[in-house]
């Protein structure tokens, strides 16, 4: 893979005279730091170059006009980009708002949330790259008269699954939020004040939902076009999926990152090698314009005016276990602020070199003359610090231990090479020290050590993982790495589960002050509402009484669902009441894995309605439980999983509407490829036991 992609982005060398003769210089140099893990580009650059597709972007922003012409042309592009391996940000603040007059036709607007499902249903359908699913970012305005739907729309566990959503906000808000004042919400297809409304009401709705779910959130456009050294080409209205690179409409960006745990010699921080490393990267970022195969000419058209690249990093907290350093420290805020001023010298040096020997970027107008307009950004490093076996951009370790699942079933058990290294005493300030089975099992079990008695508490300190970090530090870290990066920074503040609406708050407002231009927290548990949440003491009977005997004849109805599993007959008995006292399903064909699975939950449920426990209460549990295939069948959701087949249909029989019932296990909180529950970084999931990911 290494000597293809090197070969194929070498070519764009002949575009220049004066290079010509230095191809297979080229080459290597690409190779290198490649094949020696230094700098990998973005993951579709490794998938599709120097084969058909040739489309080889990370991001892209498609502009959403206020028209059915305008939204569908939109969904289209979306579809070409997410076939390619591409991801995409949208802006719908220009879509006139739910209830809004359609002078053309006399009818009534329904308002860009209901549009967003368009673009997810789209997504769903459409395999990135013809591997998986593509990834969204959604953006609205917080001046929309319909911001208050769009921030509350993913409480529901099963709605834009395939979106990560923000609220645009700005200076002027933040500080109305700060002194709880109204503000007016504006018709973007008049431009005329509709209403008034609460800051602070507004940003306690925010906070709430970003606690509950994830999401949304928030995006500071003021600062982001502060820095937006194009403005002459229009206004920066949105961001790729996870944040980092605000793009304008029809721009796309080419994201590689340096893998700093190949940074270090002998404890200290290897500045030649790192020096080297930028000067290629910055060349071969450059020649991905060059080489890509776009997917519509507009989007050509405007990447190669302004050349937009984002060199960043990976490995940050591999750097600092190496160099005996604590992630939340002074020390560590230090590092990063050092390493990546070096590294934007350089980078931007390496561009200014590049515009003396190929020209600047067409759309040039003030500043330096640069060949790449903003050339840094901290990308999301899913996929490639996979490959490079680094810590995740610049997120500390999520656990120094986990366990691996791999070829027929086979579990390896994972721990940080670091770790071992500080075991072995070869990291600078740390003598060697020796763990009982137990221990090794402990922390296996929790992916922490820091309730392990006998490790030294320097060894504790630098081995602290993400959720050991306050998140007002993941916040001073995001700030430090920002102070230097073009663009912008992708980093998720973790926060435990225990965590309140006030702490999201506190972060939010400590994002502002701190002026970055985009914050996403994520809470620990926040998409995986508890089955057991009622607790077994507050579960509703009908009528508190201990078991329904079971008449010789029951009277009930079969239902027939179609699920991603195959169709399924569910036959619910109702006793005289017309209540549901007995379960039997059907699945597929008799003897497969998943039938059998299916009888049990059938006995399972059974049992618990005869014992008196409302249909509700269990169908409650089994509403949003998700697998990878989902099935239409024409409704408003779609059937999620078997579970959510049946739990539907439990309603339904009980006489229940199901869409009033949605608060059961939520959708992405498990990997579709294995099963195991996924972490939250860099504002996308990602699986320990199996290496799956969505960032790109």
């Amino acid at each position: 893979m290494w000597r293809r992609v090197a070969h194929n982005l070498s070519l764009a060398d002949l575009n220049y005279k004066e290079e010509t003769q230095d191809v297979s210089r080229t080459e290597e140099d690409f190779y290198r730091i490649m094949s020696e893990l230094d700098f990998i580009p973005n993951s579709p650059t490794l998938m599709n170059a120097g084969r058909d597709l040739q489309q080889l972007s990370a991001c892209f922003v498609v502009p959403v006009e206020d028209s059915i012409e305008g939204i569908f042309q939109a969904v289209k592009i979306t579809a070409l980009i997410h076939q390619s391996g591409g991801g995409t940000g949208f802006s719908f603040s220009k879509i006139r708002p739910e209830g809004d007059i359609v002078k053309r036709t006399g009818g009534i607007a329904s308002g860009p949330v209901s549009f967003m499902k368009s673009f997810d249903t789209a997504t769903e359908v459409v395999k990135q790259g013809g591997t998986r699913r593509g990834a969204n970012m959604g953006v609205l305005s917080v001046y929309h008269p319909d911001i208050v739907k769009f921030i509350s729309v993913k409480e529901d566990g099963v709605s834009l699954q395939n979106f990560n959503i923000s609220v645009g906000v700005d200076s002027a808000f933040m500080e109305k939020v700060i002194l709880r004042e109204d503000y007016g919400l504006v018709n973007p297809r008049s431009g005329t004040v509709v209403k008034e409304v609460n800051a602070g009401e507004i940003f306690d709705l925010i906070c709430q939902m970003a606690w509950k779910t994830g999401d949304p959130g928030l995006v500071f456009l003021d600062k982001i076009n502060e820095a937006n050294v194009n403005f002459h080409l229009g206004r920066i209205e949105c961001t790729n999926p996870c944040g980092e690179q605000p793009l304008l409409p029809y721009e796309s960006c080419n994201l590689g990152s340096i893998n700093l745990a190949n940074m270090v010699e002998e404890g200290e921080v290897w500045w030649e090698k790192l020096n080297y490393t930028c000067r290629i990267a910055v060349h071969m970022l450059d020649n991905v314009i060059d080489m890509n195969r776009y997917p519509i000419p507009e989007i050509e058209e405007m990447t190669k005016k302004t050349r937009r690249i984002g060199v960043g990093v990976m490995g940050f907290a591999d750097m600092l276990l190496q160099l005996g350093v604590r992630y939340d420290s002074e020390d560590g805020l230090n590092y990063a602020r050092r390493v990546m001023d070096f590294i934007h010298k350089e980078v931007t040096d390496a561009s200014l070199t590049l515009a003396s020997k190929r020209g600047e970027y067409p759309e040039y107008k003030t500043g330096l003359p640069l060949r790449n307009s903003s050339p840094t950004t901290i990308a999301p490093t899913g996929t490639i610090s996979i490959i490079a076996g680094c810590s995740s951009g610049i997120e500390p370790l999520f656990a120094v231990s986990f366990t691996k699942t791999v070829m027929d079933g086979t579990k390896l058990l994972e721990f940080s090479s670091y770790f071992i290294e500080a075991m072995e005493g070869r990291i600078p300030g740390i003598d060697s020290f020796s763990l009982s089975k137990e221990d090794l099992t402990k922390i296996r079990e929790t992916g922490s050590i820091q309730e392990i008695k006998g490790i030294p508490q320097k060894v504790k300190d630098i081995f602290r993982t993400a959720h050991n970090i306050s998140p007002e530090w993941h916040i001073k870290m995001q700030k430090a790495f920002q102070t230097f990066t073009d663009n912008a920074v992708s980093k998720t503040i973790n926060m435990p589960s225990s965590a309140t609406v006030e702490n999201v708050r506190d972060c939010y407002l400590q994002a502002y002050q701190m002026e970055l231009k985009g914050l996403t927290i994520f809470r620990d548990g926040c998409r995986d509402t508890q089955v057991l949440k009622l607790g077994v003491q507050n579960l509703e009977t009908r009528v508190g009484h201990p078991l329904v005997k079971r008449p010789k004849v029951l009277v009930g109805t079969t239902n027939r669902v179609v699920t991603g599993h195959g169709t399924m007959y569910a036959t619910i008995n109702k006793d005289s009441d017309g209540q549901p006292v007995e379960v039997f399903l059907n699945l597929g064909k008799i003897g497969e894995c998943t039938s059998t699975f299916t009888e049990a939950l059938g006995r399972v449920l059974s049992t618990a309605l005869s014992a008196g426990i409302g249909a509700d209460v269990l169908a409650n549990q089994l509403i949003g439980i998700s697998c990878p295939h989902h099935v239409w069948n024409g409704q408003d959701s779609p059937i999620l999983s078997v579970p959510d087949a049946l739990g539907k249909s439990l309603l339904e029989a009980a006489g229940f509407k199901p869409s009033s019932f949605v608060e059961g296990t939520k959708n992405g909180n498990l990997c579709p490829e294995c099963g195991y529950n996924l972490i939250h970084q860099e504002g996308c999931s990602k699986c320990l036991n199996c290496s799956y990911n969505e960032c790109y």
